[in-house]
């Protein structure tokens, strides 16, 4: 089988038990469950890779299930975004798409068969009663006055509550298991409240909606699930699964849980990331700062390296925090090998080369990448008057500034070496432009017959056919590894980084780029990845989304922190 040529983990060891004892019929069917209340995040890229994955390699099924329980906080818009991420990340489920509200018919049986049982009751306690009556991790819980209500008063309590009979939050039928429980889950948890909202796909059907923990397990078991892998937080809700499914005596998928993902600089709270939309801090649950995947997918990331990431990082028992940068390295790699390199200036300091002749314009051959010879090269423009980033001259440089220097000598990368003569400033001081002179012996950045060499190389753009764009630096939505870590009284906002967003509204790119489609990445050269924006990109005006920088530059910033 393909999957024993895969990395073993802990899931896998299971399953390869399970198949070997021929559980299930050697059967290997999975589901992602996304609840419809958001986007999905690079945590979840993590469960789709693994659920989906493990369908594939043994050959089995996975479905899409949405667990669409709460219509108060759902949307159509986020199902469709769901799909879009699933499909993008390179997965595929077929024919079997399918929501818990398919089984709300079957659910509302199955309540009726536990209130039947004498294994569930309407109560009347508030939820902060029943809060209170919970009780704590150290000492036990306290029953319901309406705990021994008649099988029959709660037969019709229910109905009524169906019917719409009942304010919300007046009623909620609980299982009945156990209030003296060590695990609090297991004291007498609601199985159904009242909500007066209509549903994105039955309408108002229904004024009751049964709870997460109840529909979850109920449809893996009518899906005929047989490995349903959730993350570690579901692991003190699996006894209350398995009270469910015994008690109903219907199929009993096995759960495995596994270490979520967690990365530094990162929040994955749908709350927190939903509240960003909602004030308006970041332009949209895509906007590119965004830990979700239509984020990273604008961002620039490929699906090829999110599920690289997913592999490097495996699978874990025990929850951890991932350094960023292992993520980012996944997405430097592959590009490294595929992106085009072009020439950009961020920050331009015009240059004139003085001994130049006037109006003479060379095509320069540049490489288009030197990890892929078969990218071939293309031609720049060079002339008399180019621009460079402002940070490759120093005035007063210090003792290792490799760049430009007044009275030193740079080569210019695929043009000439060129030597700073003089330096123009204008009335405040600013320098604005630098005289230079070149080495017409020195063509295509080599060096010249007499043996000399420069320590500095830097790249440019001809000022005569430059292309005017917009360029967006994007950096970490937040400023501290963990952004959890706030003082006494502020919220998590206060650790937003100031920075992680910087526009550049008149960028200088090589003339190559007017070209550039919407989609595709570029490496400028020495400034990092880039991607044409596929949303505010116009043919012949490409905006260029910052992907990641060349190298982790975030370690440097906390290092001397």
């Amino acid at each position: 089988m393909e999957q024993d040529q895969k990395p073993s983990n802990f899931i896998r060891d299971i399953i390869n038990q399970d198949v070997a004892k021929g559980k299930n019929g050697g059967r290997v069917h999975t589901r992602f469950p996304p609840e419809p209340n958001g986007y999905l995040h690079i945590g979840h890229a993590k469960a789709i890779c693994i659920s989906f994955g493990i369908a594939r390699d043994y050959q089995g099924l996975c479905n899409l299930r949405f667990d669409d329980t709460n219509p108060e906080k759902e949307e159509v818009e986020y199902v469709d975004s769901i799909r879009e991420d699933v499909r993008w990340l390179g997965f595929d489920w077929g024919e079997r798409e399918f929501y818990a509200s398919d089984y709300f018919d079957q659910l509302y049986q199955y309540a009726l068969a536990l209130i039947k049982k004498g294994r569930a009751y309407v109560c009347d306690l508030s939820s902060d009663a029943q809060r209170e009556h919970r009780g704590t991790l150290t000492s036990p819980g306290k029953e319901s006055p309406n705990r021994n209500r008649s099988v029959e008063e709660n037969l019709d309590l229910f109905e009524r509550m169906r019917q719409g009979e009942f304010d919300e939050g007046s009623r909620v039928l609980r299982a009945k298991i156990d209030m003296n429980s060590p695990n609090i889950n297991m004291r007498d948890p609601t199985m159904y409240r009242i909500k007066k909202a209509s549903h994105h796909r039955t309408g108002d059907k229904w004024c009751i909606y049964p709870m997460y923990d109840f529909t979850h397990c109920i449809s893996d078991s009518l899906e005929g699930i047989t490995h349903s892998i959730c993350t570690l937080e579901f692991e003190n809700n699996r006894p209350l699964y398995d009270w469910f499914l015994k008690e109903l005596g219907i199929h009993h998928p096995q759960q495995i849980e596994f270490a979520r993902l967690n990365l530094t600089h990162t929040l994955l709270s749908k709350r927190i990331l939903l509240k960003l939309v909602q004030q308006k801090i970041v332009s949209g649950w895509n906007d590119p700062r965004m830990p979700t995947l239509s984020g990273f997918r604008r961002r620039g990331y490929t699906p090829s390296s999110i599920r690289t990431f997913c592999d490097k990082i495996g699978v874990a028992k025990f929850n951890s925090t991932i350094d960023r940068v292992v993520l980012e390295n996944s997405i430097r790699e592959e590009l490294n090998k595929t992106a085009p390199r072009v020439m950009a200036v961020l920050d331009p300091l015009k240059v004139v080369i003085t001994n130049y002749p006037e109006g003479k314009i060379e095509e320069m051959e540049a490489v288009n990448n030197p990890e892929d010879p078969a990218a071939g090269s293309r031609q720049l423009p060079f002339s008399r008057e180019l621009y460079i980033e402002r940070d490759d001259f120093r005035e007063d440089a210090p003792k290792k500034f490799f760049r430009l220097v007044p009275g030193g000598e740079v080569r210019l990368r695929y043009g000439y070496f060129v030597k700073c003569e003089k330096i123009v400033k204008d009335a405040s001081g600013k320098i604005t432009e630098l005289h230079c002179t070149y080495d017409p012996e020195t063509r295509g950045g080599n060096n010249p017959p007499d043996g000399r060499k420069v320590k500095g190389t830097i790249h440019w753009v001809s000022a005569r056919q430059a292309l005017k764009a917009e360029v967006r630096l994007f950096d970490h939505l937040f400023s501290k590894k963990d952004p959890t870590d706030v003082p006494e009284g502020q919220d998590i906002f206060v650790n937003l980084n100031p920075k992680s967003l910087e526009t550049v509204s008149e960028a200088l790119l090589e003339p190559s780029l007017k070209n550039a489609k919407s989609g595709e990445r570029f490496q400028f050269e020495r400034l990092g990845y880039f991607f044409v924006d596929t949303i505010d990109s116009k043919p012949g005006q490409p905006v260029f989304n910052r992907t990641v920088t060349l190298r982790d530059t975030w370690e440097k910033i906390e290092r001397k922190g």
